[in-house]
């Protein structure tokens, strides 16, 4: 409560969070702008006959702007993908991206300029193949009345949902500027929350009120109240034990040779190196959930592919199925693996460790050191994976085992992103709270 009132007597703080107030409003202004000459009946058919799965996943992310079809429909993925990308290649696969890491400010400029522009690419890749993608399924349809399709109205419509893209790279910037927490995450989290109303007003409808799909009225039981209270109940839950995970971690004890514990004026002697349980983030389930709908995007663009290696390409990639559910799982704990070894390297930590004269308690410097931590980390990303594996299954057990709707996006790569993002501005609006009460003092 204390931290509360604090941040209403902080007027710039207040101002900061009183403007991503607005950025989500214009966000949600801009889901509800359809875009121009499309039939957006068939769009609604659509996404009502296919709501779970890759699709229904997207569509939250982007608080329905996808099923809206609006200019933001890509929302901000194809900045995430390219952001991704740009990552992985500083790893000594291309020279210049490494360099350009070293540089310090200047460098990461540079980075920061190409992986916007490899979004604004992908973007315009991306909405083209939905765009041909949507006009092949509906032979046409998807156009509203009169007007001839054409590449060039393929393209031009690109460039419409491309040019949301590009907004929303620039009201991200502008959060990141004069809001709070980071502008990407905050646009993500906005089309999250924004989404999750209609979810439970669904839910509502649908196990209170008995109102069907076909809107036929059935008079709800016992059994639609319990189920509606229990997938309210597990909600929470999830959210409870994602904050949970989310700041779990594993510190590992350090001390400090020229830090005598008994000379007080030199500072502690021991410290420690915290490794979070989930160090990879949510990218894991990103990577995974990308590449996974790859072929399925193909197939979807190759309506008239049929036989044998289109049922197999499906039962793989799709990971509502057996096959590409075991394949989902996998994908997820190579990736955590992969990105918990990017984010934390332990050859780097143990050089660092040594350079400051620091050791860990019964464990020599050097490569016993990086074996120590690359152990730990090891034994930690076991249960970090597992731990994101149970949540990003959780959708796909609601709707295929507990025979839920598609639209009950439980647990997931939803509230990972929520719920980390939550944690993180949180803590950066004490700490500018903080920064304010203390100047103030000062003066």
């Amino acid at each position: 409560m204390e931290n509360i009132l604090s941040v209403f007597k902080s007027k710039d703080v207040l101002k900061k969070i009183l403007f991503t107030l607005l950025a989500f409003f214009v966000y949600k202004a801009a889901t509800l702008i359809t875009i121009p000459l499309v039939n957006i009946s068939y769009i609604e058919n659509f996404f009502g006959n296919n709501e779970g799965g890759v699709l229904g996943m997207a569509n939250a992310l982007t608080g329905n702007a996808l099923k809206n079809y609006s200019i933001i429909a890509l929302g901000i993925s194809p900045y995430i993908t390219s952001s991704i990308v740009v990552q992985l290649l500083q790893m000594d696969i291309v020279p210049v991206l490494k360099e350009w890491s070293e540089e310090g400010e200047t460098g990461k400029q540079k980075i920061n300029q190409l992986t916007r522009y490899l979004a604004i690419g992908l973007a315009f890749a991306q909405a083209l193949a939905m765009t041909i993608g949507f006009g092949v399924n509906s032979g046409g349809t998807i156009f509203q009345a009169g007007v001839d399709e054409s590449i060039f109205l393929y393209i031009y419509l690109a460039l419409v949902m491309t040019g949301g893209t590009a907004f929303l790279l620039w009201l991200s910037d502008q959060i990141t500027l004069k809001g709070v927490g980071n502008g990407t995450s905050m646009i993500i989290v906005a089309g999250i929350v924004s989404s999750m109303p209609g979810m439970f007003t669904s839910l509502y409808e649908r196990y209170i009120m008995g109102i069907q799909a076909d809107f036929s009225v059935v008079e709800p039981g016992s059994t639609e109240y319990i189920t509606f209270a229990l997938v309210v109940l597990l909600y929470v839950a999830v959210i409870f034990f994602v904050t949970i995970m989310q700041a779990a971690a594993r510190k590992i004890p350090i001390q400090y040779a020229n830090r005598p514990a008994s000379a007080k004026f030199q500072g502690k002697s021991d410290s420690n190196i915290p490794i979070k349980i989930n160090s990879a983030g949510v990218i894991p389930v990103i990577f995974a959930v990308t590449i996974l709908s790859i072929p399925t995007q193909l197939l979807w663009l190759l309506p008239n592919f049929t036989g044998p290696f289109r049922n197999f390409l499906t039962q793989v990639f799709i990971y509502t199925q057996p096959a590409g559910y075991a394949l989902y799982v996998v994908m997820i704990f190579i990736f955590a693996f992969f990105y918990a070894f990017v984010q934390i390297n332990p050859e780097k930590v143990a050089k660092n460790l040594q350079s400051q004269k620091a050791y860990i308690p019964v464990v020599r410097p050097g490569v016993d050191t990086e074996n120590y931590i690359s152990k730990t980390l090891f034994r930690v990303t076991i249960i970090g994976a597992t731990y994101l594996v149970l949540v990003a299954s959780l959708p796909i057990f609601a709707t295929t085992i507990f025979n839920l709707p598609a639209y009950v996006q439980i647990g997931g790569t939803s509230l990972l992103i929520v719920v980390g993002v939550a944690i993180e501005t949180t803590k950066q609006i004490k700490t500018q709270t903080q920064q304010q009460t203390y100047s103030g003092f000062i003066k």
